[in-house]
C-alpha cells in the first residue's frame, strides 16, 4: 500500500471529505484539507482527534490547524503530515 493509499484509507475510515492541498512525495509530506460531511454532528475537535490518532498509529507526524482561513478551498481542518 502506498502512502497516498494509506492516507486515503484513514480519511475514509473517519468518514470525512478531503483534498490534497500540497503533495511532496520525495519528502513524504502531505498537506490535506479536511471537511466534515453535512450530516456529521461530531464536534470538529473530536473529528480531529480521531484523524490524529490514526495517523500517529501509522507513524506519521501530524500538525493541524482548525478552521484555517488562508486556503483556496473552504475546510474545517488543514493537516500537514509527514513520515
Amino acid at each position: 500500500m502506498t502512502e497516498r493509499q494509506m492516507i486515503q484509507e484513514i480519511l475514509n475510515t473517519v468518514d470525512v471529505i478531503y483534498a490534497f492541498e500540497n503533495v511532496d512525495e520525495d519528502a513524504k509530506e502531505y498537506t490535506l484539507l479536511v471537511t466534515q460531511q453535512d450530516n456529521d454532528n461530531r464536534p470538529i475537535e473530536k473529528v480531529n482527534a480521531e484523524i490524529k490518532k490514526y495517523f500517529q498509529e501509522a507513524d506519521f507526524n501530524y500538525k493541524e490547524e482548525l478552521n484555517p482561513t488562508n486556503t483556496d478551498k473552504p475546510a474545517d481542518i488543514r493537516v500537514v503530515i509527514k513520515r
